[in-house]
């Protein structure tokens, strides 16, 4: 009888062993033009997301994420397929994605995971690889927007990031618990316009915000930087991006006709009135003392500042939700929870908002990761590291293993907490959507710890190199500095390499 108990259990500890392991769920959350600079974890001291910070500081924070074509569309396609734009075909936001390529979605769901979008998908065709799915129509609305349910189209009364987190929540509790998940919670906030949650209108109010050093830039030695359309000054409107009415006179312009339009047919009259105290009074002030000059361009700046932070409000208070409902429900201990945006974005450096440019408050964006047990890392990773890098390290967590021609490469290696001899030395960056909005030329770059080296062409052709080390606002373009003839000549071999090992073919 001894003998058989002995057998029992070492046959019970041989299934134990043999049993797979756990393999964690996957909550990803993404913004669209979340700068860096406003996420407290990241320092600047510009507003508090401490909800955000959580992530960080029970996980891991990435000093140095970037992405590969600061721009909605491609990002999006970028994360999907782990590719670059040339090699998934998003080139730019005009560009209708193709479906029908392996994305990781996809993979998860052959592997047994249940996969779920929520928020805005921004992709023209209808997404794929989805269990279940509503989506914003294109850059969807922040008051009572519209969702594209499997299919089905209805409105939502609400405010969106609220909606979206709240569909986020119901999709968890409704899943099957047999499996593990994937789950894409995709905000539109803080996107242009700007509309926060009538709950916020308070937020900021009287706020006088830090004006960067290089907000009156002259862009000199630098034509493409010049050439743009995204000035604070003279690009935002006062109507469609400020909420000032009146500023033009008795006669309307289109801007403003489609701002009226907006709040009579889209918000609620609750809403509406809560929108028309806030800015009635916002556009009464302005008109009684109309700056000019630089003290416009500075009261635009703060103006625009106040209801980006305020939409941002809303995604940090809704983050927390969403945590605390993992915590509730007892997944926390076995989900990657990551929380990123497609690109980063100016907040007044350079003069500018809007994102497109190489320069690093586009390029650069917030990455945070709070880890499932499994995984031991914790704190800061320095390692350059890029968005096409989240397919393939999504699929590696899951036991998948990603196709040959995924071009990222895993993060599993840097969640484990271990000590990397060999990663990438530099990363390489395409912006592709020009002529378009903004007139931001095209552009393809390389990216080192310490230098940056940028070619704009198709109608200029300019070159222009940059040490982030002692000049980290990229304010000098060292192209024709003979001192850094030996740097110029390496970062042009090393682009060169880069787009032959991605088979860059197209410009």
């Amino acid at each position: 009888m001894k003998h058989l108990v002995t057998v029992a259990l070492l046959l019970l500890l041989w299934s134990c062993a043999r049993q797979e392991p756990v393999r964690p769920n996957i909550v990803y959350i993404m913004t669209d033009d979340h700068g860096y600079q406003a996420v407290s974890a990241y320092g600047s001291g510009l507003n508090k997301t401490p909800n955000l910070d959580r992530i960080a500081d029970e996980g891991i924070i990435f000093r140095n994420s970037f992405v590969c074509n600061s721009i909605c569309a491609p990002s999006r396609a970028a994360l999907l397929t782990g590719k670059h734009s040339h090699a998934n075909g998003q080139i730019d936001n005009r560009v209708r994605f193709d479906s029908s390529q392996v994305t990781f979605p996809k993979l998860l769901q052959e592997a047994g995971y249940q996969t779920a979008l929520i928020g805005k998908w921004h992709l023209r065709s209808e997404p794929t690889g989805f269990d279940f799915w509503s989506i914003l129509p294109g850059q969807g609305s922040y008051y009572n927007p519209d969702f594209i349910e499997m299919g089905r189209t209805c409105r939502q009364t609400g405010y969106a990031t609220t909606i979206i987190t709240d569909k986020a929540i119901e999709w968890l509790q409704q899943r099957d618990t047999a499996k593990p998940f994937c789950l894409l919670v995709h905000h539109k906030a803080p996107h242009r316009n700007w509309m926060p949650d009538t709950i916020d209108f308070d937020l900021y109010d009287g706020a006088v915000f830090p004006v960067p050093d290089n907000f009156f830039d002259s862009y000199e030695g630098r034509q493409a930087a010049a050439l743009q359309e995204m000035g604070i000054s003279k690009d935002l409107h006062m109507s469609y991006d400020l909420k000032i009415t009146g500023a033009d006179g008795d006669s309307l312009t289109q801007t403003e006709k489609d701002y009226i339009w907006y709040l009579e047919n889209r918000m609620t009259p609750e809403q509406r009135a809560a929108w028309l105290r806030e800015y009635d009074s916002i556009s009464r002030e302005f008109l009684s003392g109309r700056p000019e000059g630089d003290s416009l361009a500075l009261y635009k700046l703060n103006r625009y500042l106040t209801d980006y932070l305020r939409t941002i409000e809303s995604v940090d208070r809704n983050t927390g939700r969403l945590l605390d409902y993992l915590g509730s429900a007892g997944l926390l201990e076995n989900t990657l929870v990551v929380y990123t945006s497609d690109q980063g974005f100016y907040l007044g450096e350079h003069g500018w908002f809007d994102k497109r440019f190489m320069y690093e408050e586009s390029f650069r964006t917030p990455l945070m990761m709070r880890l499932p047990s499994s995984l031991s890392a914790r704190g800061d990773i320095s390692e350059l590291v890029q968005n096409i890098d989240y397919a393939p390290t999504f699929l590696e967590l899951a036991g998948v293993k990603p196709p040959a021609d995924m071009q990222g490469v895993s993060l599993v290696p840097l969640l484990r907490g271990k000590k990397q001899g060999r990663w990438r030395d530099a990363l390489y960056y395409h912006y592709y959507e020009y002529p378009a909005e903004h007139a931001v030329r095209r552009h393809y770059g390389v990216r080192t710890d310490r230098y940056k080296l940028i070619h704009f062409y198709n109608d200029i052709d300019a070159w222009e190199l940059y040490d982030l080390v002692a000049d980290p606002h990229e304010m000098k373009n060292l192209i024709d500095d003979p001192a850094y003839d030996k740097v110029e000549r390496h970062l042009r071999k090393r682009v060169a390499a880069l787009r032959k090992e991605y088979n860059v073919t197209q410009e």
